[in-house]
């Protein structure tokens, strides 16, 4: 499969393959791969897409302004905080880019202006449009620097008679001088507030700030492959650390006893509950705490758990966390990693405490990038 040109290639830095085929970006990946953690065990050979191309179901563009008073959205360029501006990208849903580029257009009629980092002057700072893939339900939230968003029931109106495709707008406000894009304040200007999506056959309500994986097609083998190495027979205690909105532990509850689900976010404890009574699963309980305390707190009370898994952030898990883990000392771990090197950082340590490490796979989630996820299966040595 031909790799395709981006024009914003040299600017952006996002996609640091983009110039490859994509057969040779899975050849390069798997080598990389094979490098950091084959020590371990045998890596298998990485699962890539069939279509590598606009996979991103959550897009976000940062609003700027020309000197003739046109809008537009981009990102920032490499290393700098200059908005080059991006009109289509290859990764991107293109629903989603085409909706951007309504919203600034009809910026220049409604005498809205692009917030200005340098002046702190402007109204729009951040558009952020997340699509629900076996849905299709949408999702556009705007945010701005103020909370009084002048003739809104009027934008709202022009936006969805372009795109009546819409399902929900939300305006956030950010107000603060902050990298971060979502302020803490929000309300909903059409719609329900938030979408739904199917994913391995559970239904998953996101919101705004729900973390929910960008790449659906491969999220779905990401975790139907943790499921098949964990290989639960229906009988099983689970856990599932970092859970956010409560995806994994949803998905192994069908073939599980019970399962224990340890999230930090009070937000996506929320969404999880909803979605577990939603889908009727009841063999699952929430807890808003971090999870490595709380295995701690297991293990001090004898308690025991056959498999548990982890989903770690890209920095990986911390000594922490995987000491916890090896108190409580579960028969299975299911490691789903989103950086290998952190990954072989963190075999490294519980090869050397009582684990062997049984299967390793690599999965494509982020074509044209340089990054690879991997599930991994431990299993306890016995003595």
């Amino acid at each position: 499969m031909m790799s395709k040109k981006c024009p914003y290639e040299k600017k952006c830095g996002g996609c640091q393959y983009i110039d490859l085929p994509y057969e040779e970006q899975l050849k390069k990946k798997q080598k990389e791969t094979n490098k950091l953690l084959s020590s371990f065990g045998k890596v298998k050979p990485i699962i890539g897409m069939k279509d590598p191309w606009h996979y991103r179901n959550k897009v976000h563009g940062v609003v700027a302004g020309d000197r003739h008073g046109n809008c537009f959205t981009g990102i920032y360029e490499n290393r700098s905080h200059r908005v080059i501006r991006v009109d289509s990208c290859l990764i991107e849903n293109q629903k989603a880019d085409a909706i951007m580029n309504t919203v600034t257009s009809l910026m220049k009629s409604f005498k809205m202006r692009p917030y200005n980092e340098d002046t702190g002057y402007g109204f729009l700072r951040h558009i952020l449009v997340r699509t629900g893939y076996h849905t299709g339900q949408i999702m556009v939230v705007l945010v701005t620097a103020s909370p009084v968003f002048p003739s809104k029931n009027n934008f709202v109106k022009a936006l969805r008679k372009e795109h009546p495709e819409i399902t929900t707008i939300v305006a956030n406000v950010n107000n603060r001088n902050t990298s971060m894009v979502l302020g803490d304040k929000q309300q909903i200007l059409y719609g329900k507030g938030y979408i739904e999506d199917v994913l391995c056959g559970k239904t998953f309500r996101i919101s705004s700030k729900s973390f929910y994986q960008v790449n659906p097609i491969q999220t779905e083998v990401l975790y139907n492959k943790a499921i098949e190495f964990a290989g639960l027979t229906g009988k099983e205690r689970v856990i599932d650390a970092y859970s956010g909105i409560g995806t994994i532990g949803m998905v192994a509850s069908d073939n599980a006893g019970e399962v224990i689900s340890v999230e930090l976010n009070g937000d996506a404890v929320r969404d999880a509950v909803f979605n577990a009574k939603q889908n009727k699963v009841k063999n699952i309980r929430f807890y808003k705490e971090d999870a490595g305390d709380f295995m701690v707190k297991m293990a001090s009370h004898k308690e025991k758990a056959d498999v548990v898994f982890m989903d770690p952030p890209r920095a990986g898990s911390d000594k922490k966390f995987l000491d916890s883990l090896l108190r409580l000392k579960p028969k299975k771990i299911v490691y789903i990693s989103c950086n290998p090197e952190t990954l072989a950082r963190d075999l490294k340590h519980l090869t050397g405490n009582g684990y062997s490490v049984r299967q390793i796979q690599p999965v494509d989630m982020f074509p044209s990038t340089g990054h690879v996820e991997a599930v991994c299966l431990l299993s306890r040595r016995e003595k």
